[in-house]
């Protein structure tokens, strides 16, 4: 199996994203990808989260909000969480409450027709 070529451009996009993240929210790894424009590209999120500093890591969780890291890890990623609000349901974390939405809130203008921009 092929190593993945490295894409500075995504992984750009992929940090910017997830400082998107305010506090007291998470996202999955699928659903960053997706908000950054390429989908199916979780596995570089990982791989950001790896190769970059000062990113809120804690952030983000595996789908359904399970956490996918192990050990002490998983306990600082849970530990974080809890000091930022974020509730838990048992092993994983509450998704209802706590889920961030890329794009919400965001509404397009619309122009009506014969209006010059």
């Amino acid at each position: 199996m092929q190593k993945p070529k490295s894409n500075p451009r995504l992984r750009e996009r992929i940090v910017a994203t997830i400082r998107k993240i305010p506090r007291g929210k998470v996202s999955t790894y699928g659903a960053i990808a997706r908000a950054a424009g390429s989908p199916g590209a979780a596995r570089q999120v990982v791989s950001a989260l790896r190769r970059s500093y000062g990113l809120p890591w804690q952030r983000v969780v595996g789908a359904n909000g399970e956490i996918k890291l192990c050990g002490d890890s998983a306990i600082e990623q849970r530990l974080r969480l809890e000091q930022e609000g974020v509730t838990f349901r048992g092993r994983r974390v509450d998704m209802k409450k706590h889920e961030f939405r890329f794009g919400a809130g965001k509404t397009k203008t619309r122009r009506s027709p014969g209006s010059r921009a």
